[in-house]
């Protein structure tokens, strides 16, 4: 036991080296948190809505936290809670049971807030449409002021989405 532990606290950690970062990653986050605080003077905050699709969307959306993307050290933040949030990134058909609180979650937001309806089926329905458990897509339930497309669209898409959607309130 002794000897495990002397080997432990006297052998160097064993690590991954760190993500070589995409510089187009880079200069878009940077980008993003430049334009976010000259128009909020904050940083962009944003609660990610899932109204019923099938989690392609969230796995991109999710991976812009991972430690290749990283965009919180760029301070966007995602937030629990839509009073905390600036922007509602809505993934999915709006299905019936999730209407209501799709509804619910936009009027909790406070203004100045923006909608992104993220992938197909957020902007379209996608293959759910005409289902019997479909309300709709987003934009027949709440105010969409973005769209971005894709099935599901790529981490780089939802950041230059978020870039275009700022620069349009800039104006």
């Amino acid at each position: 036991m002794r000897r495990l532990l002397l080997q432990g606290l006297f052998r160097r950690p064993v690590t991954e080296a760190p993500p070589v970062i995409d510089a187009e990653i880079a200069a878009l986050t940077a980008e993003l948190e430049a334009k976010a605080k000259r128009h909020l003077g904050r940083s962009l905050s944003i609660r990610e809505v899932d109204a019923g699709s099938c989690n392609g969307c969230e796995l991109e959306i999710h991976a812009l936290n991972n430690s290749y993307y990283d965009v919180e050290r760029f301070g966007l933040r995602f937030v629990a809670s839509p009073r905390h949030a600036d922007v509602l990134l809505v993934t999915g058909p709006v299905t019936a049971n999730m209407r209501e609180g799709l509804e619910r979650t936009y009027a909790a937001t406070p203004a100045p807030k923006w909608v992104v309806a993220v992938g197909d089926c957020g902007a379209n329905c996608g293959v759910f449409k005409g289902s019997y458990a479909v309300a709709g897509a987003v934009s027949d339930i709440i105010p969409v002021d973005l769209t971005i497309p894709g099935c599901p669209p790529e981490p780089a898409a939802l950041i230059r989405g978020l870039i275009s959607l700022v620069e349009a309130s800039d104006r």
